[in-house]
Formats: structure tokens, C-alpha cells, sequence
């Protein structure tokens, strides 16, 4: 049994709080996050980079942002992510608070004090707004799960930072894990 709530909050309340709080707001209830380590900064950056590079150079009309980037999936519930990486294909999407609506392909970087919050919470929230495509990408396992959703479809495949994995939204953009700069 959880610990009792002091309070619901609204998406009001959560975009409110001051800018150096680092929090999600899921379903009414504040999560408050630590700081990212070095190597979750490292692979941010890297995949930012591959996947910004990728959409310029095809001038395609996504758009990829790291977080902080506010994500509400629905507008009716009080629930508001901040995925590691985002990647919106649908510009009506696109606010000046963030993204509302699902975003096409959402990458999070696994945080050790809270593994269950990207493998169970978001992965279900993420399924349920119907996001195409939910990266889990696990630094301290060495590990990738790649979530494919597409409607009723539902797949999952595993890689290892040795592998080369193919983006399911995109016909030619693959990322080579082995060969990121990660120092």
C-alpha cells in the first residue's frame, strides 16, 4: 500500500512549480526525479545528435527534443511526462508547453532508483496513448528494449549495446549502439 497522497494536482499545479524542480506528473500525483548520471547525459546526447542529423538531413518534418520536454498524453488526464527523447511527427501536436498528444517514437533512459517507473508505469501509458514506437535504453544492463505498437499489434525485441537497431518509424534509420561515443 502506497503512501497517502497530500494532494491531487492538475497539469495547472504541475506547470506551475518552479523551473529548477525536476518532476513528472502522473495521474495527479507529483514524481520527482533525481539527476541524470553522466552516462545518461552521454547517451542522450548521442541519440539526440543521430536522430537531429537523421531528420535534417532527409528535411523531414518531425521534430525530436530532449527533456525536459513536457509530454501530456491526453488532454483530460492529469498526466505530464518528460521522456528523455521525444520525436513528434504531427506539428498540430506541438504547443508552447511541449507535445499534446502521443508522440510518434520516445526513447527514456533507464534510471537505477526507479527501473519499475520506464518498465511497467510508462510503458503502459505509453501503450495506451498509442506512441508508434518506446525505446527503453539501459545503461547498466547494457540493454535495449524496443516496443512496438501499432493499434491492437504489440512487440517487443531485445538488443544489447553491441547491436545495431533498426528505427521502426523511419525506413533507413538504423543506430549502431557500438558505435557511440561513450566515454
Amino acid at each position: 500500500m502506497g503512501l497517502p497522497r497530500e494532494k491531487y494536482c492538475t497539469v495547472e499545479d504541475y506547470y506551475n512549480m518552479p523551473d529548477d524542480i525536476r518532476a513528472e506528473l502522473i495521474d495527479g500525483e507529483i514524481v520527482y526525479m533525481a539527476s541524470p548520471s553522466r552516462i545518461h547525459q552521454e547517451i542522450l546526447g548521442e541519440l539526440y545528435n543521430i536522430i537531429k542529423n537523421y531528420i535534417k538531413s532527409k528535411d523531414g518534418r518531425c521534430r525530436v527534443y530532449p527533456a525536459p520536454f513536457g509530454v501530456q498524453l491526453d488532454e483530460n488526464e492529469d498526466t505530464v511526462l518528460e521522456p528523455d527523447i521525444s520525436v513528434i511527427c504531427d506539428p498540430d501536436k506541438l504547443n508552447d508547453r511541449g507535445c499534446l498528444g502521443a508522440p510518434d517514437w520516445i526513447i527514456e533512459i533507464a534510471s537505477p532508483p526507479n527501473p519499475k517507473n520506464d518498465y511497467i508505469t510508462k510503458l503502459n501509458l505509453y501503450s495506451n496513448a498509442h506512441v508508434r514506437e518506446y525505446w527503453i535504453v539501459d545503461p547498466e544492463s547494457n540493454g535495449i528494449h524496443v516496443y512496438s505498437m501499432d493499434g491492437d499489434k504489440f512487440a517487443v525485441n531485445a538488443y544489447t549495446f553491441q547491436d545495431i537497431v533498426k528505427v521502426g518509424i523511419y525506413e533507413d534509420l538504423y543506430i549502431d549502439f557500438a558505435g557511440l561515443d561513450l566515454g
